[in-house]
């Protein structure tokens, strides 16, 4: 009982709600001021009398009155903020808005970031962002928007500072609970995380806590005693500065790679060990909501972004990876990918019967169904747009049961169904006796000078780790005859760097499935759909956009916004306009292309994240963005529009067909916040790719058995591995590689 006290209150994702009090931002009361003003500018408070015809109710109900009235500017929003830009926000960027906080905090400042705005013609004729009237500051912030500053005609930081700002504010604002685990704007727009479904069976047991040593719980003396007990051998170091285990294998990271290559290799007979930075949870444990889910379950709390800001990522960190909070689809490596990857990059592991025949033990394993007997609303309106137009549309097979309708699976999935790894894999390598240690960072791989073969320099002996727990001042020293970093495309080439290898190709020819995304609005009355964006599978159809050479261009397929994430990614071009958005959100749909991308990036530091698109990118983003835009209208939406800064859009009804094309050719793809254009896109990114390929010496990361080309017995399996961008939603194509890569590790112990 003490130790599931302790876990829980280690975890606040258990407890559904969010910490708040005393905060340790450090921003000055000037910082704060300007801030506090720029929030209550983003969202305002609006009296009823003044929204435009068209909201939900009218009369409106107490709730929705609430909801108008409501301001960011009010507390705790502004210090929450803060607490949220230092904990999430890359340094620079938040010294950059800091720097603009405290400039707004004085009338000199003020006059140089927002012109003539700043003055009038009653003393002090000068005056603070914050002393300005809310219609003033929300025309400067629409200049910051569109990278029209004052005067001095400054560079377009601004804008940066512009799209900072508003991803903190509503991400905040729209996430932050009580202590009843409720926010109160979710009434209003229609939101709620009740779910119906409950867990399809009760587990007395959680499936992997005879394998999970949670350090978070531990003191370091508990810790070797865990250690012990899991049938680990662990000495000190004379020098009292680590502990030392020793292992047949180490996996760092336990998301598709890791837990199919622990699974094998265990069942293989081996000791493993699995280092994963993140906690465990299961059915019982996930609250549904956005804020604590999101910082628990993924990497920066889901807020992370490339340098240039131009594309936000998702990526898993909790035990399962991203198989714990995906959405889902299980999507087979395509035929014509494989072709490429077997000739042109000359792996024959993609030619081979192994491959193929691993592919179906991945879908076995994880319980994959074909069909959809009840599809979400978003679905619903992919579905009925496409055959409206006579366009192909697809079911998308799933790791979950065909009655499955979860909206919440990128949250944990509440019922139980959803088998990613931390159902499936990590249950086989626990049951085989596999160690996870949760809440354990690994921070170099052990490597030394290789005296027994000329062909590789290193050997890799293992790990260093260390506890994210404080009171845990020991590194782990983990010893093992096999080394496999699991930890995906934005962590495995940091930590191959940072220990010290040299191959320049590691960290390169990162790909991102780049989307951006269109919406439509369904109103209730108006449309025979029903349901809310929030409810039902998330992805259960696609539509492929494809060339005349019968090349897929991208593929379209809907995303799942909680009310924070839909916020912070919607078009922003007025207080009021925001907010009559807000009112809508249950019946707008959303749709993206996803693209197989052939630009690349490159992240060789934690954190540091460059990416670029190239031409064709940007036409298929493009096409596959007027092709959703038209699914929406053939489904029956009232308005349908695009995520441009400027919040382009059309109203459907009395539309007539010029209009809408001249429509679609004005939409533009350019993206990014330091992008040229007076108009942007913020790019999304859910898959991460390639960078540390399996290929030559002359252009790979590993070489085909997924070993480093520098050092010996350190393997990678996870998305980093692919040879290119895939196209489709990558876990099956993860997966089956590291099944098959394992299977060679395991043959070569045996040996």
């Amino acid at each position: 009982m003490e130790e599931e006290k302790g876990r829980r209150e280690a975890h606040p994702l258990l407890r559904g709600g969010r910490r708040q009090g005393s905060y340790s931002h450090g921003f000055s009361s000037r910082e704060m001021q300007s801030l506090s003003a720029i929030c209550g500018t983003f969202i305002p408070s609006i009296p009823v009398e003044k929204r435009h015809v068209g909201s939900r109710e009218d009369p409106p109900s107490k709730t929705i009155e609430a909801f108008y009235l409501a301001s960011g500017s009010q507390h705790p929003i502004p210090d929450e903020v803060a607490e949220l830009m230092k904990k999430r926000g890359l340094s620079e960027g938040v010294w950059l808005a800091r720097m603009v906080l405290w400039m707004l905090g004085t009338r000199l400042g003020t006059l140089i970031l927002c012109g003539g705005a700043s003055c009038s013609w009653k003393f002090p004729f000068l005056h603070t962002f914050s002393d300005l009237c809310v219609e003033k500051r929300e025309e400067i912030l629409k200049r910051w928007s569109a990278q029209r500053s004052g005067p001095l005609f400054l560079p377009p930081f601004l804008r940066v500072v512009f799209v900072m700002l508003k991803i903190f504010c509503f991400f905040t604002f729209f996430s932050l609970t009580n202590e009843n685990s409720k926010n109160p704007t979710w009434n209003a727009i229609g939101y709620s995380t009740d779910n119906d479904e409950k867990p399809s069976k009760t587990q007395r047991e959680r499936p992997l806590q005879k394998g999970i040593i949670d350090t978070a719980n531990q003191t370091e003396s508990s810790l070797l005693t865990s250690l012990a007990q899991k049938g680990l051998k662990v000495t000190k170091d004379p020098s009292c500065s680590v502990y030392k285990l020793e292992c047949d294998v180490v996996v760092v990271g336990s998301g598709s790679g890791g837990g199919v290559a622990a699974a094998v290799l265990a069942s293989s007979g081996h000791k493993v060990v699995i280092l994963e930075k993140g906690n465990y949870f299961t059915p019982e444990d996930y609250s549904l909501l956005e804020a604590p889910s999101m910082d628990q379950m993924y990497e920066s709390g889901g807020i992370l972004s490339t340098l240039d800001g131009k594309v936000m990522l998702l990526a898993g960190s909790t035990v399962g990876g991203g198989s714990a909070v995906n959405w889902s689809a299980c999507i087979k490596t395509p035929r014509p990918i494989l072709k490429q990857w077997a000739e042109g990059n000359k792996l024959p592991l993609f030619g081979s019967p192994d491959y193929l025949s691993a592919m179906d033990t991945i879908c076995k394993r994880m319980g994959v169904v074909e069909n959809c007997t009840e599809e979400g609303f978003q679905n619903q309106v992919l579905r009925k747009g496409c055959e409206s137009l006579g366009l192909e549309v697809e079911y998308v097979p799933r790791n979950s049961s065909e009655h499955h309708y979860c909206g919440s699976c990128c949250y944990g999935c509440k019922t139980g169904e959803k088998q990613g790894t931390d159902a499936t894999w990590l249950v086989d390598a626990v049951d085989h006796g596999a160690v996870i240690l949760t809440g354990c960072k690994a921070e170099r791989f052990i490597l030394e000078n290789n005296k027994h073969s000329k062909k590789k320099e290193k050997k890799c002996l293992g790990v260093v780790a260390r506890s994210l727990n404080k009171n845990i001042t020991k590194r782990l020293q983990i010893l093992s005859k096999i080394t496999i970093s699991a930890c995906g495309s934005l962590l495995t080439p940091p930590l191959m760097i940072s220990s010290g290898l040299k191959n320049p190709n590691i960290g390169k020819n990162l790909h991102l499935h780049p989307v951006l995304m269109v919406w439509g609005y369904f109103p209730d009355s108006i449309s025979d759909l029903r349901g809310k964006i929030f409810e039902g599978g998330i992805i259960t159809s696609l539509h492929k956009v494809v060339a005349d050479d019968s090349r897929v261009r991208a593929v379209i397929e809907a995303p799942a916004l909680g009310p924070a994430s839909f916020s912070t990614l919607f078009p922003w071009v007025s207080g009021l306009q925001m907010k009559e958005s807000m009112m809508k959100y249950g019946r707008t749909v959303h749709l993206f292309p996803l693209i197989r991308d052939r630009g690349s990036g490159e992240v060789k530091e934690e954190g540091r994240i460059k990416y670029r698109l190239d031409r064709l990118d940007k036409e298929n983003i493009r096409e596959g963005l007027r092709r959703a835009l038209r699914i929406l209208v053939a489904a029956g939406a009232v308005e349908v529009g695009t995520h441009r800064s400027d919040g382009q859009r059309i109203k459907c009804k009395g539309m007539r067909e010029e209009d809408f094309e001249e429509f679609l050719d004005g939409v533009t793809v350019e993206g990014g916040v330091r992008s040229r254009e007076e108009h942007c896109n913020l790019y999304c990114s859910a898959h991460q790719m390639g960078s540390c390929k399996m290929g030559s010496i002359e252009e790979g990361g590993v070489d085909e058995n997924g070993e480093s080309w520098e050092a010996e017995g350190l393997f990678v399996c996870d998305g980093s591995v692919l040879p290119s961008a895939l196209g489709v939603n990558p876990m099956i194509t993860i997966q089956s590689i590291a099944y098959c890569l394992s299977k060679r590790m395991a043959e070569s112990l045996r040996s």
